[in-house]
Parts: structure tokens; C-alpha cells; sequence
């Protein structure tokens, strides 16, 4: 009886600029667009140099977390390649590490309804949970085009709360 096996595809990580991150996410992601500026972006390339993904770091979308201290995982978007989530947010976290940001500090949200197994498994903690809301506040209208739902706070820290 012989099994055959599916070759396992070598993945590794690369830079990559906002416009190419930026154009990735345009087209796979489910529920968010491009972002406006970032700190550093990176992809997970195969062995052919095809993105399989990307994760755009950047500065907190909350006003009093952008402190110069924090950052935020602002995208992450895959094309469903095993373990390619998992690859970018631990690049991530490492990269930011590396720049000397303190893990706590180091931060991104998901959607309530969101598993985070790809987050636990690049060393994330969940730390908190909010209620979500519009960012249209009196005086400043907005027009909401992301989910304004209940999210989960994670932290790139080895602690959790």
C-alpha cells in the first residue's frame, strides 16, 4: 500500500511595500480595506517568491494609544494557506520586538467572532474585550466601513491578563 502525501510548500517571510500590501489586502480581504500608512509590512512568500499573504504594522488607530510607544497590527490577510496567518503575525511580533517596542505594546484587534488560533500560535494574548462602537462622534461625521461589532484586544506580551 503506498500513501502519498501532498508536498508540504516552503514558505518564508519578506518586506514588502504598502502599495504592494495594500493592493494584497484590496483583493483578499473580508472585511477591511487598504490602510493609509504604515511602520513596516510584510508578506509570506513560497519558494517561487508568490505572496500567500500579507500583515501591514502601523500606528494605533486610537487616538490615545498613539503614544509613540504602541503599535497595531493594522491588516492581515491570507489567500487560506496553512500556517501562513500564523507566520505573519509571528513576523510581526518579532519585527517590532526587534525595533523596541515593548511587547505589551504591541497590539491588534479581531472581530468577537474570530477563533485567534492564528494569533496563539505566533505568541499573542488575548487581554481584552470590547463593546465596539462608530467612530462618528458629534461634530465629526463618519461613515463606518468595517464591522463596528464587539472585538478581542490581543497583545504580542507573554503574559496574559
Amino acid at each position: 500500500m503506498t500513501i502519498t502525501t501532498s508536498t508540504p510548500r516552503t514558505l518564508r517571510t519578506a518586506p514588502i511595500g504598502l502599495r504592494a500590501a495594500n493592493a494584497w489586502v484590496a483583493e483578499t480581504h473580508r472585511h477591511h480595506g487598504p490602510v493609509r500608512g504604515h511602520k513596516f509590512s510584510v508578506a509570506v512568500v513560497d519558494a517561487q517568491g508568490s505572496i500567500h499573504g500579507v500583515g501591514i504594522a502601523g500606528r494605533p488607530v486610537a487616538r490615545v494609544l498613539d503614544d509613540g510607544e504602541h503599535l497595531e497590527v493594522l491588516r492581515v490577510a491570507t489567500d487560506g494557506t496553512p500556517n501562513a496567518c500564523s507566520m505573519i503575525y509571528g513576523a510581526l511580533r518579532r519585527a517590532a520586538i526587534a525595533l523596541g517596542y515593548s511587547p505589551e505594546n504591541v497590539l491588534t484587534y479581531t472581530l468577537r467572532s474570530e477563533p485567534g488560533t492564528s494569533l496563539r500560535a505566533a505568541g499573542w494574548h488575548a487581554v481584552a474585550h470590547t463593546t465596539g462602537d462608530t467612530w462618528e462622534r458629534p461634530g465629526r461625521a463618519r461613515v463606518d466601513r468595517a464591522p463596528t461589532g464587539p472585538k478581542t484586544r490581543w497583545h504580542a506580551a507573554m503574559t496574559t491578563a
